[in-house]
């Protein structure tokens, strides 16, 4: 037998050697390879977040039905004003003329009116003496008809002479302050088609209200007596608070973007706000205080399926399988269930029914039975370490959430258990997280593990 040659001897050293290497590199301590944290308690508020406008809960804009040139100004910017101040005066002669001549018109046409009536009454004299003709009374009383209808055309245009006359001088319409002028004195009113504006007043400044638009996925919840808060630039340690007053019915589509205008009645004694600032609200759906709370990063980990990560061993191993595998193994007897669960019985497999139909609408991908697990609320998956390091599924019931943490309704974690969150970063890698296999959703079933709606 031919002796063999060094360098294969090496090579099949150098071989085996590196199998060796990596197969010891993965029989390695699994609790370094994954990151935890613990499940906590405290608060857990669901919100919805828009930017929106302050603005005068009475706004009045005051323009002009009369056209002409502003001779006189009587209020200015920040100027208080009281209903029915003068605050602004057109030239008034054309109008003082028009009203001279409408009155002349009426003191002509009463006089030909008290003609026609003294014709009328001697004609009537005439006739019962049989002096006239019936047909001559006629045309008297006809005449003093025409000449009384004279007399009430004069009046109407007169007293309209006059009212454009009153035109002439602008008042306030409402108690409150001028936020805007569009009018010096010398510039030319043009009043045709519409009024122009000349002033913008508003009203009581210590009642304001934010108008926001909610976009449609989150109108649903929004309902009049909310409450609110939100900030301004120019005070970002102060917050406001203020209360959803109105949700209005009338969709503004927004490139293609459907959002509703919300009104929020704020209070403003101190006159910090000021009609147009941006306030960026947070209108409150719901708050839970002192709960217990899931970190939403474990509810979105996935194990990967990576040749040589940590596996789940047992029935466990079956659980991450995609298309409802993990709900076939477990749901069958009750094997394999994470330690600390109840198991086993027709109740096991009614909650593993049960798991399986709500499917993915519940962030589902199987069906791991929930002991405790209230009816009514989210079962989603979450990762455990086991005492060999293992990974164990563990299927938990949910609540509402913030973004951040979610409210943990069933029982079978408890305060400062360690879920996980993700894996551990190699050396030169950055940390990630496990996600979802494709097609498969984040909490509550949606696409995609990085973000989440919150319920």
């Amino acid at each position: 037998m031919p002796r063999l040659r060094p360098w294969i001897i090496f090579a099949v050293l150098a071989v085996v050697g590196a199998a060796a290497f990596f197969v010891l590199r993965g029989r390695g301590d699994p609790a370094e390879k994954w990151r935890t944290q613990a499940v906590d308690r405290g608060a857990v508020e669901v919100a919805v977040s828009a930017t929106g406008t302050i603005q005068p809960v009475e706004k009045v804009e005051v323009g002009s039905q009369a056209s002409g040139t502003l001779s006189w100004l009587g209020a200015d910017f920040n100027d208080r004003v009281r209903k029915g101040q003068v605050i602004a005066q057109l030239e008034p002669s054309s109008y003082r003329t028009a009203a001279a001549q409408s009155e002349a018109n009426l003191a002509r046409a009463n006089a030909a009116f008290a003609e026609a009536s003294r014709n009328f009454e001697r004609s009537r004299e005439l006739k019962e003496r049989n002096v006239i003709a019936q047909v001559d009374l006629d045309a008297a009383e006809a005449a003093f008809d025409q000449r009384k209808a004279e007399v009430k055309q004069a009046q109407a245009s007169l007293q309209s002479a006059r009212v454009n006359l009153g035109y002439t001088t602008i008042t306030s319409p409402i108690d409150g302050v001028i936020i805007a002028r569009a009018v010096d004195i010398g510039q030319t009113v043009a009043a045709s088609l519409s009024a122009p504006k000349l002033f913008q007043i508003a009203g009581d400044l210590t009642r304001m209200q934010v108008e926001t638009k909610i976009d449609e996925a989150d109108i649903g919840r929004v309902a009049p007596g909310l409450s609110a808060t939100f900030t301004v630039d120019a005070f970002p340690e102060d917050t406001f608070e203020g209360t959803v007053r109105q949700v209005r019915l009338e969709p503004l589509i927004e490139q293609n973007v459907v959002t509703y205008t919300t009104v929020i009645d704020v209070s403003n004694p101190e006159l910090k706000l000021k009609p147009g600032m941006t306030a960026n609200v947070t209108i409150r759906i719901e708050k839970k205080d002192d709960v217990l709370r899931v970190p939403n990063a474990a509810l979105r980990f996935r194990p990967p399926e990576t040749p040589g990560a940590p596996r789940a061993t047992g029935a466990n191993a079956s659980a991450r399988g995609a298309g409802g595998g993990e709900g076939r193994a477990m749901a069958a007897a009750g094997e394999g269930r994470p330690r600390g669960r109840r198991s086993g019985g027709a109740a096991g497999a009614a909650g593993d029914s049960s798991a399986v139909r709500r499917g993915p609408a519940e962030g589902g991908r199987g069906g791991v039975a929930s002991a405790g697990a209230p009816d009514g609320f989210k079962r989603q998956m979450v990762y455990t370490l086991g005492p060999d390091g293992k990974l164990e599924p563990m299927r938990v019931a949910t609540g509402i959430t913030d973004g951040t943490h979610t409210e943990l309704r069933s029982r079978e974690l408890a305060e400062g258990a360690l879920v996980v969150t993700g894996a551990q970063p190699k050396k030169g890698q950055a940390a990630a997280t496990g996600t979802a296999p494709p097609g498969m959703g984040g909490p509550g079933g949606q696409r995609g593990g990085g973000g989440m709606r919150r319920f």
